[in-house]
């Protein structure tokens, strides 16, 4: 599927001018945003990071039409049909397991995969986008993720140097912040400083 996954470490200070630029390229379509939440139950910060996320969006002349945020608050029913209107949908940061957890209970893991939609992941959503994912704040054994490419990605390097070293069990991009990896049919670009962490052998 010729879709645009976009993986994102963090903006400490919104889109940089090199990803406000692809998005521009890929952003065509800009009738409905739909932002789903990590830490699902804390509707504040949800709510906060949602409007920052369409802030973003506004700031470089991308306006969405209308943007919804998907949690705990909304029926699943709901959520797979904004899913399935989406152009854009973007998995926010926070909690890995729990944003896994929520996809797979409200069945948007299916609808993410088969979504013709432009697919952004901030952190921990950038985390669940790959097939093998990987969360060393947490634990250093890799679980199972959506499955939409075949990358690995840690943010926020060089937080947990030490942890991701020791846990690297197969090649991951460590992404600083305000860096990203796109990819599109096949192909993989970047922007921003990132790191390719491999294995590490052991020594006799």
């Amino acid at each position: 599927m010729d879709r645009l996954l976009g993986f994102f470490s963090g903006f400490p200070n919104g889109f940089t001018c090199a990803v406000a630029g692809r998005l521009r390229e890929e952003l065509t379509q800009r009738d409905n945003l739909a932002l789903i939440a990590s830490e699902i139950t804390n509707h504040a910060k949800v709510d906060h990071y949602a409007a920052q996320w369409n802030g973003w969006f506004n700031e470089i002349g991308l306006p969405f039409a209308a943007y919804h945020t998907i949690d705990s608050r909304m029926e699943p029913a709901r959520a797979r049909q904004l899913i399935s209107e989406a152009s854009c949908v973007v998995l926010m940061g926070g909690d890995p397991y729990q944003q896994l957890q929520f996809l797979h209970e409200y069945g948007l893991d299916e609808d993410i995969r088969e979504s013709s939609a432009a697919l952004l992941g901030l952190s921990a959503g950038a985390v669940n986008m790959a097939v093998r994912s990987l969360c060393v704040w947490d634990s250093p054994e890799p679980y199972e993720g959506l499955g939409l490419a075949d990358i690995t990605v840690h943010p926020h390097y060089p937080e947990k140097k030490d942890e991701l070293l020791a846990a690297c069990c197969s090649p991951v991009y460590a992404m600083e912040d305000d860096s990203a990896i796109f990819v599109k049919g096949g192909s993989i670009s970047s922007v921003g400083n990132i790191h390719m962490i491999e294995p590490q052998e052991d020594t006799p």
